[in-house]
């Protein structure tokens, strides 16, 4: 990969990790589950005006918007709001790229070598010990929501990779249609129509410029910037020499929440992030020999999302 390459991938991996900081800012204003109808919302209408359909199934845009949009954003954003630091949300979103080699092969029938049954488990080991400090230090239920969120994308990778579309980022935008009015029906339900009404009028409060230029930025920057030079990048290269930049993601978020937001981790977080990172870099490596198996890092949105953290628009990370 050219240096030139290299540095895109650089920025992809700044623009995700700064991304969880803008969520953050987002969650201090609107409530979480209007948040993840709002974000897709101003996605899908230009989307829609302007965007080729992907020509894929419906069946698989229907099923990675659910899981990539519905499933990863809504839980992540609820885990955030409930406490969950935006640096550690960073780190523990990484869960998405063992979950999708294991529902890879469940479902998909996937070969699964060695070395990714190894990484599988380091990773594993090292969202267990994050999870226990979090046990220890603090509440535990945000950390378990982050780590459904994680599951979710881990979903929405699966049936991203059925899709088969020509144009990935053309699918990544298009599945911004899904989430939108779900989303708004459960926030109706569970949040109220008060409380998605006074986020929208109430900008007098000092909180809701941040979180505007918040939602600025993961759509802009976080979705359309970061996931279109991603796919660009993956068209051009080997997804095992891009894939590896994603680990700088969790590096960015907790840096930069350490330095905007104050957050700190405790040793044990710190020790169990390691092996978290260390886990899916050595098991996003596909095997050398027989079908390649499908890292949940290998796109991401938002990795926000992403689309990311591992694939797609993110925390489409």
């Amino acid at each position: 990969m050219p240096t030139r390459h290299r540095l895109l991938a650089a920025v992809v991996a700044l623009l995700w990790g700064l991304n969880f900081l803008a969520i953050d800012a987002s969650l201090q204003h609107y409530p979480p589950m209007f948040l993840v109808a709002l974000r897709f919302a101003v996605l899908a209408v230009p989307t829609v005006l302007l965007v080729p359909w992907p020509g894929v199934p419906v069946r698989w845009l229907i099923g990675y918007g659910l899981g990539f949009g519905v499933l990863q954003f809504t839980f992540l954003y609820w885990g955030m709001s409930a406490g969950m630091p935006a640096g550690l949300a960073s780190l523990v979103l990484q869960a998405s790229g063992p979950f999708t080699v294991v529902l890879g092969a469940t479902f998909l029938r996937e070969r699964v070598s060695g070395r990714q049954l190894v990484g599988i488990l380091v990773a594993v080991a090292g969202l267990a010990v994050v999870g226990w400090q979090r046990a220890e230090h603090a509440a535990v239920l945000p950390f378990l929501l982050t780590l459904a969120g994680a599951f979710g994308w881990a979903i929405g990778n699966v049936c991203n990779r059925q899709a088969r579309p020509r144009n990935p980022l053309h699918l990544a935008l298009w599945m911004s249609v899904v989430p939108p009015l779900p989303m708004l029906a459960v926030s109706l339900v569970v949040e109220g129509p008060d409380r998605i009404w006074t986020s929208l009028v109430s900008y007098d409060d000092p909180a809701a410029v941040a979180a505007v230029v918040g939602l600025a930025y993961t759509v802009v920057l976080g979705t359309v910037v970061g996931s279109g030079l991603w796919t660009w990048l993956m068209a051009r290269h080997p997804a095992g020499v891009v894939a590896p930049f994603s680990m700088l993601v969790p590096v960015v978020g907790m840096t930069a929440a350490w330095l905007v937001l104050g957050e700190t981790a405790t040793p044990g977080e710190l020790a169990g992030g390691v092996l978290v990172v260390a886990g899916v870099l050595l098991g996003s490596r596909p095997p050398r020999r027989g079908p390649t198996t499908v890292p949940g890092t290998e796109r991401s949105p938002e990795r926000t999302l992403g689309v990311a953290a591992s694939t797609g628009p993110a925390p489409t990370r």
